[in-house]
């Protein structure tokens, strides 16, 4: 009896070349390779963008004006117009099935007039306009769909450079499925996982997201599909997880928490119920034998430096060195004097800093120190050799940290503050330089996690501490947004009749993204021009990132004790900067800004028993900045912002040095699947303590995601 061949592996697929279809031809074959297609794997995971229901097609009386729509139409006339500075444009006549007319209207895409021929049949989509009494859609989506029946049919994603349409994708894909019919496609998880989740075969999901007979089809194949990509994820994290526990590389810390406890009964406050979870779960980690990755998420203002200081105290107590990495000068300054103070008013402020060390009454005598680019040669030689040899107990800096000369005698814990504003290779660089007595336990800390960390969050390489609480007595934020030249003079009055009562105010410049001798260009000019009008009669400081530091800390601290009323500032305040007698932030060309930087930003009114304000002043808003904008106006919880920053920008790509851009996800959406991540994750948990994936699961992990795409996540 001769055995049924074996079910085709994602690997057998891999290796099984387009041109081995009927319909791959060399035309095809070249335009799918242009998108990225390159066998039948690749083909069959090239899932449609959207579906059009022939049975239900909108027509073009049916759309309204304003919104985001689909239609079918059929190309009546293309004509290509040239135009001055190369902005030449193609117009083009289309019609809908009951014969309705449509403009659409392509700048800067001559190729259009190549593209789009009469009789040919495209699904557009975009926002539809009223032009000089007609309706019009200008640079929309082109999909060229031929002439297809029936019901449901997808569309696929296109390329300005592949000459293909989505029936001819369609036609491939329909004789791919039936070719790998009679073998059929190996499923690699677990029958009862699937019954638990009622999830559907591999190769039924793959039949139905090319060719659904209802939307319901849809919902069962992407499920399936999506889950299929989550899984391998969580099954590579999972793994690098407990490869780490088990090999226990890191440093077991000897926690003294009756020695925290009486740190935390000097404080001048009282921590929060977040802030004495999130140290409970810190502590447990430093005195794990596996190093501690965790992430702290924290509102803005919320106390996540007093945490910090407390998780590096526990370190140096227990005899090893503390390291908090900020991303700017004036970050990591502030960084150091908030550390200062509270250390000092444990020393009831009679310790010496900047090479003394702080003697804080029954605990062990603690050295802060600080080292930027700035930090002189003198103090940079003594602060190397403190750090070599363990003097230094605790240090603050910028990118210097990581710089060449830069040892530490035994670095137990690194703090990364605002972890997104550096690279993965920066971070690992601190990380490494505790290896001499294992790795150090690494702690990073944000405000509001852009995409990329949202995503690894929600993905679990990370263990996840929230600050979720306020300090009591915040009087909050009320945020406007100021688009009209008529609108502006009633912000100038709010900031002055703040001053008037005794309260202070900032002026943020716009982004200039050219240079930062460009930005203090901008923000000297800006400067000069409010002195001279709207805050002429104000005392007023400029505060940017080429001032010297010389200038910068004196200005800082005069603005603190009150000398100051306004200070015009670049973004260098984003982060830091807590003066709580600042009520007013007013945010010119916010439009720029994005929603992490704008909510930082924000952060800095409203810390204090007074009411904050916060203006947005928009110059030129594109739909959307709009979005950020409104999404500010409406929340100043920075957790939903984030979330909505993800919906946004999209999730960036998890496995290389892109930020924003195409996720290595082709279905599963962090925001819209995101009850199916838990669901992986704790999937992806059971594999691998029963044993790791089976060998199918294992070798399609293997192929899809590289050796070195894991190793560039794991390390971040």
């Amino acid at each position: 009896m001769v055995e049924a061949p074996a079910p085709l592996t994602w690997g057998d697929l891999a290796e099984i070349g387009l041109e081995r279809l009927k319909r791959g031809g060399r035309r095809r074959v070249e335009a799918l390779g242009e998108l990225g297609v390159e066998h039948l794997g690749d083909l069959l995971a090239y899932y449609p963008r959207r579906y059009l229901d022939r049975s239900r097609e909108a027509t073009v009386g049916e759309l309204q004006v304003g919104e985001d729509a689909m239609v079918l139409a059929t190309v009546e006339k293309v004509r290509a117009i040239p135009g001055r500075n190369r902005r030449a444009r193609v117009e083009a006549l289309v019609s809908d099935r009951e014969g309705a007319p449509l403009n659409c209207v392509f700048f800067n895409q001559p190729w259009r007039a190549k593209q789009l021929r009469p009789e040919m049949q495209a699904v557009l989509y975009g926002r539809l306009e009223e032009f000089r009494g007609a309706l019009q859609m200008t640079n929309p989506v082109v999909d060229l769909v031929g002439n297809r029946t029936g019901g449901i049919f997808a569309v696929y994603p296109m390329s300005a450079k592949a000459s293909i349409t989505t029936w001819e994708i369609a036609d491939m894909v329909a004789e791919a499925l039936r070719r790998c019919e009679q073998r059929g496609i190996a499923d690699p998880v677990p029958p009862d996982l699937l019954g638990a989740h009622e999830l559907c075969g591999r190769f039924e999901a793959l039949r139905l997201i090319h060719n659904p007979e209802s939307f319901a089809d849809v919902t069962v194949a992407r499920n399936r599909l999506v889950f299929d990509e989550l899984l391998r994820m969580q099954l590579v994290l999972v793994r690098r997880k407990r490869e780490r526990e088990r090999a226990g590389e890191g440093i077991a810390h000897q926690v003294d928490r009756a020695l925290l406890e009486r740190f935390e009964q000097r404080l001048p406050f009282e921590l929060t119920a977040a802030q004495s979870r999130t140290v409970a779960e810190i502590l447990d980690d430093l005195a794990r034998p596996w190093p501690m990755h965790r992430l702290l998420q924290g509102e803005v203002g919320s106390g996540k430096t007093v945490v910090a200081l407390m998780a590096m105290l526990a370190v140096v107590c227990g005899g090893g060195q503390a390291a908090l990495m900020a991303p700017t000068e004036v970050l990591a300054e502030q960084h150091h004097l908030g550390l200062s103070e509270l250390l000092s008013s444990l020393d009831g402020g009679a310790g010496g800093l900047g090479g003394g060390r702080l003697n804080l009454g029954g605990l062990p005598p603690v050295s802060l120190e600080l080292l930027t680019g700035r930090t002189r040669a003198g103090g940079r030689e003594r602060i190397l050799a403190g750090l070599a040899s363990g003097a230094v107990d605790m240090v603050v800096g910028t990118h210097a940290l990581i710089s060449e000369g830069v040892a530490f005698e035994s670095l137990g814990l690194a703090v990364v503050d605002e972890q997104h504003r550096f690279g993965v290779e920066q971070r690992a660089a601190l990380r490494a330089r505790g290896m001499t007595g294992g790795l150090p336990d690494v702690l990073v800390m944000t405000a509001t996690p852009i995409p990329r960390t949202a995503a690894m969050t929600v993905y679990g390489d990370l263990d996840v501490s929230r600050l979720d609480e306020l300090p009591s007595g915040r009087a909050g934020v009320t945020t406007r947004a100021v688009t009209e030249a008529r609108q502006q003079p009633a912000v100038w009055e709010r900031l002055r009749s703040e001053v008037a009562a005794g309260r202070q105010a900032y002026v943020v410049c716009p982004l200039i993204e050219e240079s930062d001798k460009v930005e203090a260009a901008g923000a000297e000019a800006t400067y000069d021009e409010l002195r001279a009008g709207e805050l002429a009669e104000l005392r007023v400081g400029l505060l940017h990132g080429r001032l010297p530091a010389s200038a910068r800390e004196p200005l800082m601290a005069s603005f603190r004790r009150g000398e100051l009323d306004v200070l015009v500032a670049t973004t260098v305040i984003e982060v830091g900067v807590d003066v709580a007698n600042a009520t007013v932030m007013v945010i010119l060309g916010a439009d720029r800004f994005g929603i992490a930087q704008l909510h930082q930003l924000r952060g800095r009114v409203g810390r204090g028993s007074e009411p904050g304000w916060c203006y947005l002043v928009i110059e030129n808003p594109s739909p959307a900045a709009q979005l950020r904008l409104q999404a500010l106006v409406d929340s100043t919880d920075g957790f939903e912002l984030s979330e909505i920053d993800l919906e946004l920008r999209g999730e960036g790509t998890l496995m290389d040095s892109r930020q924003t851009g195409r996720s290595d996800l082709r279905l599963a959406s962090l925001r819209r699947d995101r009850e199916w991540i838990p669901t992986a994750r704790r999937a992806a948990e059971a594999i691998c303590d029963a044993g790791g994936p089976d060998p199918v699961l294992a070798a399609e992990i293997a192929l899809l995601l590289s050796d070195a795409d894991i190793d560039y996540f794991d390390k971040s």
